[in-house]
């Protein structure tokens, strides 16, 4: 009975595999003997190459993967939460200062700048620095007091900096952000706390990325340099464990405070498309390594899920009825209608946009269902628009392609004249 059993079992799998039945391993006892159900190497092959529908799970408490060319965002957690985003503020830092002054300025040390808690380059007060040096230190090693001394020297005061900060991170786009500091510790002024959110500090780095030196700055993997008096040497390494970690790492910053916890900001070049990754309290000491877990599984997912694809389609357009109107080929009484038309570049025509295969463009024509004469030749009557979601991603004008005259006595006396006498 027991070997009619099992053989009974061993067709029931042959039948299963022949079905191409997709199955976890499973054991199943029978007696003393032990029978796998393992899934065939076809199968095995769909397991590993599935294209993953989210991240998973995230450590990060607000976390957003962003499309650097377009600004738009692909995937977030809580990307419009305001939080404490320590030195990853020195994004801003840097920016600024690279708009705002030349490398070669000297920077003084001030009593201030030199009194930043760790972790800092240690300063002293009345050292003087190119401005340049202090930027490979703000960026590669995060220290604090070089922040403030950058500050000082571009905004007169780390409060007027901070006013530059706001501003900027204003014209970004930014709708929740202040900055307090330049170097990222937790503080507190009238405006409120030091805060952004993944969605704002992503565009802040998006931005950044446009600037070679920047790009250059964050990059580099070490940088030795001196003090303008050459007494004290300093040698660099930059913090960003990413550039080993992958290929296409653009640029990174770090940042850990007791409250916001650890935070990270990145771009990456993957396959032609560049990703902005931010994360904000992702972890606190104990888990220093979620932040890269984190970056790597979102570069995975916009890199599996995501590919660039035209949005363009050809806009079906009719003629308008155009009331009271009048042509040289029609008399008074007869319809008349408007043709329409647009001009697009060719450029736009073939411009690429991120989407995942569940993503679709819609395109709407507006148009109204009549016009009252006269009409003029190029005169906007609508337009045609392309939609991703509820966002507007493109719109151009439909215009007239000739013009058409209002039916008047002038006009008759005109045309009668004109068939007459001539």
């Amino acid at each position: 009975m027991r070997k009619k059993i099992i053989a009974a079992i061993s067709v029931i799998l042959a039948i299963l595999q022949c079905m191409g039945a997709e199955a976890s391993v499973v054991a199943k006892e029978v007696g003393s003997h032990v029978v796998q159900l393992i899934p065939s190497v076809v199968q095995m092959e769909k397991i590993e190459s599935a294209v993953s529908e989210d991240p998973g799970s995230l450590y990060s408490l607000s976390a957003v993967l962003m499309d650097g060319e377009s600004g738009r965002v692909l995937y977030e957690k809580e990307g419009e939460t305001p939080r404490p985003m320590a030195s990853t503020t020195k994004v801003m830092t840097c920016i600024l200062a690279l708009e705002n002054a030349p490398g070669d300025d000297y920077v003084e040390v001030s009593a201030n700048a030199a009194a930043q808690p760790e972790v800092k380059l240690t300063m002293q007060q009345g050292e003087q620095y190119y401005l340049e040096d202090l930027l490979y230190s703000l960026m590669l090693k995060s220290h604090n007091d070089t922040a403030v001394a950058i500050a000082e020297h571009i905004g007169g005061s780390v409060e007027g900096f901070a006013g530059m900060m706001n501003e900027k991170a204003a014209e970004l786009g930014c709708t929740d952000t202040h900055f307090v500091t330049p170097n990222g510790l937790d503080s507190t002024d009238g405006g409120g706390e030091h805060h952004t959110t993944a969605r704002d500090l992503a565009l802040i780095m998006r931005y950044a990325i446009k600037n070679k030196t920047f790009l250059h700055i964050t990059e580099t993997r070490d940088y030795t340099f001196s003090d303008l008096s050459g007494k004290r040497q300093f040698s660099i390494h930059n913090a960003n464990a990413l550039l080993d970690m992958t290929d296409g790492v653009l640029s990174g910053k770090t940042g850990f405070t007791a409250k916001a916890g650890y935070c990270y900001v990145c771009a990456c070049e993957k396959d032609g498309k560049t990703f902005i990754i931010s994360l904000l309290g992702c972890g606190w000491p104990g888990n220093k390594t979620y932040k890269w877990k984190d970056t790597l599984a979102l570069l995975q997912y916009g890199e599996e899920n995501f590919q660039y694809k035209t949005f363009w389609q050809e806009p079906s357009l009719k003629e308008i009825e155009v009331k009271n109107g009048v042509t040289k080929e029609l008399y008074p009484g007869s319809t008349v209608y408007v043709p329409c038309g647009y001009s697009v570049p060719e450029e736009k025509k073939q411009q690429k946009i991120l989407l995942n295969k569940d993503e679709k463009v819609i395109m709407k024509i507006t148009l109204p269902g009549e016009l009252a004469a006269p009409v003029k030749k190029g005169q906007k009557i609508g337009e045609a628009a392309y939609y991703l979601g509820e966002e507007k991603i493109y719109s151009f004008p439909i215009v007239t392609e000739k013009s058409v005259e209002r039916n008047s006595y002038f006009w008759c006396a005109d045309r009668v004249f004109h068939d007459f006498f001539h």
